[in-house]
């Protein structure tokens, strides 16, 4: 490889990672600045949507941007997204109104599911052989990274600017992405054949996927899980789900091939990776209940613990990338299942009494298990697959991380509101009405001062005691979607990777 090729691909890489760096970045920095957001721009009842619109967004047009890209060019396709997500981050910084910014963060949630879907099928390109792996743990461990700096960043923002420049901010970096992919990446298509854009399969897959999603983000938030309103989202996902395996069996190139299906290691690829992130993100989630309720521990102790998990998904990744070319994919994803297991087996020990090193060290594990099984199952994934549906693929495996980590947040909140209010009624200390109105919209009221304001010293203890009760409960179903994350990893057929993409 001449200088000028490595130098290319060298501002390539770097490009690509800092684009994923901004999409995973604009999900977190939000948080920070949603009071200061409200306080200006109003509509409180909007207040979930600039994080729901966002996200829903990103995981009905990841699919979709995998398949483009094996019609038509990784390059150009890659800049629109990167320009939609730039276009629309200025809009959000901007926005004069609370709908306006949910409406722009739509599009920066478009443009975020093309920039996902595309970092990973690009650094697979240019990646020589043998160096796959390594390249794709650098895409891996950002997502660790993105989550130690972003709330702390946006808090900062927030603090010393405007909030509106945690949209800005994007511009500059932005820009430098473009430069890079525009002037270095070659334009190529990766199929030569006619191509038939399948437009019916793409509105049923956004259809089910929008409906199926919302089933999770509104139930027990904004509906009760077995009301009228969740019953008809639920139904309404089934009837997408039917059609769109209909059109799917039809099409002359569908959007999702189910043929792959058939292939051992892209169907339990993607089910070791859906159940490994309903686990980690169901403890990003509720673990820092566990920590601040049972415990009775600070945010910061809060922050050190995510940071452990965090460090350790971006420890893994980096590690495994060293030496999982043309090793066993199958026993590196194995190797991770078998942690995430053994620190969910950990969990189940966590009391009033555990110390924060044993919670530092579970989680470390955890993050560990999650860098091993994300960037096997990636590659086994793509393996299995020819060259010109490596965008699919490699989408939909993004896909499955997003909807296993909706899925389980969605179940795991459930069972810890369930199992909070129903230890809360066995308690000998009875709660104001008003506390028990608040825990049932959320059990992230437990922290807000206003509610601790409304709680004397025994109601505190009786509340803390069911906050440790009721995450038994999570624990065991983190346990139980460790168990079968590990024995689709074991299920495995590909024992080696292959050293060139498309199997």
């Amino acid at each position: 490889m001449d200088v000028r090729l490595r130098q290319g691909r060298r501002y390539i890489v770097i490009s690509a990672l800092l684009a994923l760096f901004l999409g995973a970045m604009d999900a977190l920095v939000v948080s920070a600045a949603m009071p200061t957001i409200v306080a200006e721009l109003g509509s409180l009842h909007l207040y979930s949507w600039v994080y729901s619109a966002y996200f829903l967004a990103r995981a009905v047009s990841l699919p979709v941007f995998g398949k483009l890209a094996d019609l038509f060019s990784t390059r150009t396709i890659f800049l629109f997204s990167i320009a939609l997500f730039l276009i629309s981050s200025v809009a959000a910084g901007a926005a004069p109104s609370m709908a306006f910014l949910v409406g722009a963060r739509v599009f920066q949630g478009i443009g975020a599911g093309g920039i996902f879907a595309l970092v990973y099928i690009i650094l697979s390109d240019i990646s020589p052989p043998g160096e796959r792996g390594k390249t794709l743990s650098f895409a891996s461990s950002v997502w660790g990274i993105a989550s130690i700096i972003g709330p702390t960043l946006g808090g900062f923002i927030v603090t010393y600017m405007s909030w509106r420049w945690i949209f800005f901010i994007n511009l500059p970096i932005g820009v430098f992405c473009l430069a890079g992919i525009g002037f270095f990446l070659q334009d190529r298509r990766r199929r030569d054949k006619e191509v038939h854009l399948d437009i019916a399969g793409i509105l049923c897959l956004t259809g089910f996927i929008l409906s199926f999603l919302l089933v999770f983000i509104a139930g027990g938030r904004n509906y009760a899980w077995l009301s009228y309103e969740m019953g008809l989202l639920a139904a309404l996902a089934a009837v997408f789900f039917i059609v769109f395996v209909v059109v799917e069996l039809k099409a002359k190139d569908p959007v999702l091939d189910l043929r792959f299906f058939r292939r051992r290691d892209f169907g339990l690829g993607n089910t070791a990776t859906f159940f490994s992130s309903f686990a980690i993100f169901s403890l990003f989630a509720y673990a820092p209940l566990f920590i601040q309720g049972a415990l009775a521990k600070t945010p910061m102790d809060v922050g050190l613990a995510m940071l452990s998990l965090s460090l350790g998904w971006s420890c893994g990744s980096l590690v495994l990338g060293r030496f999982v070319d043309g090793a066993g994919g199958k026993a590196a994803a194995a190797t991770g299942g078998a942690m995430l297991l053994a620190s969910g087996v950990m969990l189940l020990f966590f009391s009033p009494a555990t110390t924060m090193l044993h919670c530092f060290l579970v989680f470390l594990l955890v993050g560990l298990g999650m860098g091993f099984v994300t960037l096997s199952t990636l590659l086994l994934v793509q393996a299995s697959v020819g060259a010109g549906d490596l965008g699919v693929a490699t989408s939909f495996h993004q896909f499955a991380r997003t909807l296993g980590g909706t899925v389980g947040v969605g179940i795991c909140g459930g069972i810890m509101t369930t199992g909070l209010i129903r230890r809360l009624n066995e308690s000998a200390v009875s709660l104001p009405e008003a506390v028990t109105r608040r825990l049932q919209e959320s059990t992230e009221n437990i922290f807000r001062p206003e509610f601790q304001a409304l709680l004397g010293p025994e109601e505190k203890t009786a509340l803390y005691g069911a906050v440790s009760q009721a995450m038994a409960g999570v624990f065991w179903i983190v346990l139980g979607a460790s168990a079968l994350c590990l024995v689709s990893a074991l299920l495995l057929g590909q024992k080696r990777l292959e050293k060139k993409i498309g199997g």
